[in-house]
């Protein structure tokens, strides 16, 4: 700080050192009767309190005595515990000028006390100036390195737990509640899983999506994934599936899936894989939800039954040229819209109805059912719905 010290100042410095301990403890008195967060907070106790005064003091005084420069570590350590601690950067700001203000009087009062000249008594309040801007640099320097440092394994720890829970890693409810009370979710639904593909390894598909989620009081916990970044949301509200869509339809930069409400975090998993036959690369729109009817579950439900009995049912058209077949499936679909209507399916498909009721016969014929029957009419729609999903989703 320029220069050795003056006599005074050696002698000042070294009368202030001897009571480094009792002026510590009489400042953390202060702090904690006049700062609101330390006055109404346990996570510090006062005699750590005072301990950090009084190792703060012991260097400021040490450099003024001439022991030295300014040694800020002390003012490092207060950042890292404070941050750790979960203690707001601002109380801690606060804490620091009243200890710099409380050690520049007793200083004062001690330099009157021993007739100290008025010239030496401005050069030691300088020098105190000094080691407060030191000082507060270096702890709000390493506050905020620590606090990066929490946030980010916690952001780790978060992410950890929502694979966890898309690959079934954790079923007893004890473990069920705690991890959602790490993801900041409620221990029950109703909630809904997310997946977005991912335009490449590492890169995102909804860029910044947890925090603009948060803007909307949406509470989420994301994993990005090799194929799919993958997210937990909490629909506390009805209206706020249609919210998540909005929002997701304005950052989405791949094909998102959206899976049908659960309530139970335990089958998240199976949440995840109707999230995934969600996605829908034919569709011009990004997002779409799940269709949750009765047939749509059952056509996902055991997927390898499931492609046996599509299979079964519907295997002699593939027989047909591409095209044929397409356009029989299409009238099918048409068909059953149209409550088994010809006339209105052939308003749908824009062709004549007996045209309508030639391709339903020829539907008759290649899977052996008849469409006067209804169990036959329920393995066709149970057929074809397999059908449709395996036809539009990615392998």
């Amino acid at each position: 700080m320029g220069g050795p010290p003056q006599k005074e100042i050696i002698e000042l410095s070294n009368a202030m050192l001897a009571r480094a301990d009792e002026l510590g403890s009489a400042l953390a008195d202060q702090i904690c009767r006049d700062l609101d967060f330390y006055r109404s907070n346990s996570v510090v106790t006062k005699e750590q309190v005072a301990a950090t005064c009084a190792a703060n003091m012991t260097y400021v005084f040490r450099s003024l005595a001439g022991e030295g420069e300014i040694d800020v570590t002390p003012a490092e350590d207060t950042g890292v515990q404070r941050a750790a601690a979960g203690i707001p950067l601002a109380a801690v700001m606060a804490a620091y000028r009243v200890g710099f203000r409380f050690m520049w009087e007793k200083t004062i009062e001690e330099a009157r006390r021993r007739g100290i000249k008025a010239e030496v008594i401005l050069d030691a309040t300088s020098n105190i100036l000094v080691a407060q801007d030191m000082f507060t640099q270096a702890m709000t320097s390493a506050y905020r390195k620590q606090l990066t440092a929490k946030m980010l394994g916690r952001e780790e720890e978060r992410s950890a737990l929502v694979e966890a829970l898309l690959f079934h890693q954790i079923t007893d409810t004890q473990s069920l509640w705690e991890a959602a009370d790490l993801l900041r979710l409620p221990s029950k639904g109703p909630y809904v899983v997310v997946a977005a593909e991912v335009p490449g390894v590492g890169r995102l598909g909804l860029p910044e999506i947890a925090s603009r989620l948060d803007g909307r009081d949406i509470r989420s916990a994301w994993r990005l994934l090799p194929d799919l970044q993958v997210g937990i949301v909490f629909l506390r509200r009805p209206d706020i599936l249609q919210a998540l869509i909005d929002t997701l339809e304005t950052v989405a930069t791949t094909h998102v899936g959206i899976s049908p409400p659960f309530d139970d975090l335990a089958d998240t998993s199976d949440a995840l894989r109707f999230a995934r036959l969600a996605i829908n690369r034919n569709s011009e729109r990004l997002v779409a939800v799940f269709d949750e009817s009765p047939l749509a579950l059952a056509a996902v439900s055991a997927p390898e039954t499931m492609a046996r009995i599509g299979k079964n049912v519907l295997g002699q058209l593939d027989e047909l040229p591409p095209e044929e077949r397409r356009i029989l499936v299409d009238t099918f679909a048409a068909w059953v819209e149209a409550g088994g209507s010809a006339n209105d399916t052939a308003a749908k498909v824009f062709c004549h109805p007996n045209t309508v009721r030639h391709r339903l016969h020829r539907i008759e014929e290649k899977t052996g059912r008849s469409l006067t029957r209804p169990k036959d009419i329920a393995e066709l729609c149970l057929a074809f719905e397999i059908d449709r999903r395996a036809t539009r989703q990615p392998s």
